[in-house]
Parts: structure tokens; C-alpha cells; sequence
């Protein structure tokens, strides 16, 4: 991404998302060859072969799982943890109660709203000069304070941002692992759908072909669109967290 000052709107962060979690070139030849491989084997099975069968649907019904229930409990992690940040946020945080404070009491030094030159009796009674400096002296520390304050916000802040990070990044390696998973099936899917065809017109065994179609091809595609909705979930997570971290980074400057 080339440098900007520019904070992005969701749908360049989206963009941005999308494009860190493609799988490579390099990666999509490997599972090209993987996925061929698999479907020979499919393809070759005895289906009278139990064991051969049975791992091949264990395999079947096994894909994709652990991503998706490692995605879904780092999602759910992030949902308290972004939610939590957020509320902050918008109940004010320290640091922009800080901010709002010191604001306040800058605008009380304000020296142009002070009449200096007051004169008369309420001139002799009440030294403006005098009034202000006092009250400058009672600002400083409160000042003071105030700053104390924000520097320990601006710390949270960056010891928040660390951990979304940090969490982000798995998150996004989970996203990537999904999308060569699915790359996978989708090569499967595909080569598998063009030989149940070509066995259909050779007369082949239709048990096979109702086996391979039903046990394996079906639960296939439904694995596939599984991975697909928590691709989806999981790229939300990453967005909304890399919101908080944009809106802490602004906070922080």
C-alpha cells in the first residue's frame, strides 16, 4: 500500500484485507497439484475398499474444520475485546476526557476574555491582573494533572493497539489458511464434477458415481460454503478491529 496521510474508509480497508490473504502463485500450483492428486485417488477408489472409503470421508468431513473453530473462537475473542474498546470510545476513554478537560481549562486562561483595564471602584476592589495570575496558578496544576492523565491513556492506547495486532495477525493467517483450503475444494469440486460426467457417458459403476456424487462431492461443496461464511466473519473481525487501531493511532497523535 503505497504512504498516505489519509485515514481510509471501510471499503479501502476491506480492499486492503482481501488482498494480504490471497493465496500466492506459488501456493495455488501446490494445492493444484494436492487437489489432483486427491481426486485420482477418488476417482480410482474400490468402493467395496471399507477402509480406503472411510478415510477418504473422514478426510472429507474433517476439511477445513479446525480453521473454521480456531476462526470462530478468535472472533469471539475479538468481538469482546473490540466491543469493550469501543464503548470506551464512546463514553469519552481517558484520553478524550483528557483532552476535553485540558480544553476547558484553556479556555478559562483565555486572556482576551478578561477585561484588564477595568477602572472605578470595582477597578481598586478587583486587581484583573492579579485574578488572572491566580487563577493561572490554580490551572497549572490541574494542567499538570491533566497531562499525567493523558500520557497514561496514550500508553493504554498503545498497549491496546499491540494486542489487536498482535490478535489481527492471527486472524489473518487463519483468513489466509481458510482461503487456500478453499482453493483446494474449489479445484476438487471442479475436477471431480467433470469426471462424474465423463464416467456417466463410459457406463461406469453408477453405485460409484452415486457415491462419489453424494458422499463425497455434496459434503464437499457444503465444507466449501462453510469456509466461505467464515471467510466472510472473519474478514468483519479484521476490519473492526483495524478501525480501533486507525481511531487509537489518531487518538494517540
Amino acid at each position: 500500500m503505497a504512504f498516505t496521510m489519509d485515514v481510509p474508509d471501510e471499503e479501502a480497508i476491506e480492499r486492503e484485507v482481501l488482498e494480504q490473504v490471497k493465496p500466492l502463485p506459488e501456493d495455488v500450483a501446490r494445492l493444484q497439484a494436492t487437489a489432483m492428486g486427491n481426486v485420482d485417488e477418488i476417482m480410482t477408489l474400490d468402493i467395496n475398499e471399507f477402509a480406503r472409503k472411510k478415510d477418504i470421508l473422514q478426510s472429507i468431513e474433517s476439511f477445513g474444520a479446525d480453521s473454521m473453530r480456531r476462526s470462530a473462537a478468535k472472533n469471539s475473542l475479538l468481538q469482546v475485546r473490540v466491543g469493550s474498546l469501543s464503548r470506551e470510545s464512546e463514553e469519552g476513554g481517558v484520553v478524550a476526557k483528557g483532552l476535553m478537560d485540558l480544553r476547558r481549562e484553556m479556555e478559562d486562561l483565555d486572556p482576551s476574555l478578561i477585561d484588564f483595564t477595568r477602572t472605578g471602584i470595582i477597578g481598586k476592589l478587583y486587581n484583573p491582573v492579579r485574578a488572572y495570575f491566580a487563577r493561572f496558578q490554580k490551572a497549572d496544576s490541574a494542567i499538570a494533572d491533566i497531562i499525567a492523565s493523558l500520557e497514561r491513556g496514550k500508553n493504554k492506547l498503545n498497549n491496546d493497539n499491540t494486542t489487536l495486532e498482535i490478535e489481527q495477525q492471527a486472524l489473518r493467517e487463519l483468513t489466509l489458511k481458510l482461503m487456500k483450503e478453499i482453493q483446494l475444494g474449489t479445484i476438487m469440486d471442479e475436477s471431480i464434477e467433470g469426471q462424474i460426467d465423463a464416467a456417466k457417458s463410459r457406463n461406469v459403476d453408477p453405485e460409484k458415481v452415486k457415491f462419489v456424487a453424494e458422499e463425497v462431492l455434496f459434503p464437499l461443496r457444503q465444507r466449501i460454503m462453510d469456509m466461505q461464511q467464515m471467510i466472510a466473519v472473519n474478514q468483519q473481525g479484521v476490519m473492526a478491529t483495524e478501525v480501533v487501531i486507525r481511531n487509537n493511532k489518531e487518538l494517540i497523535r
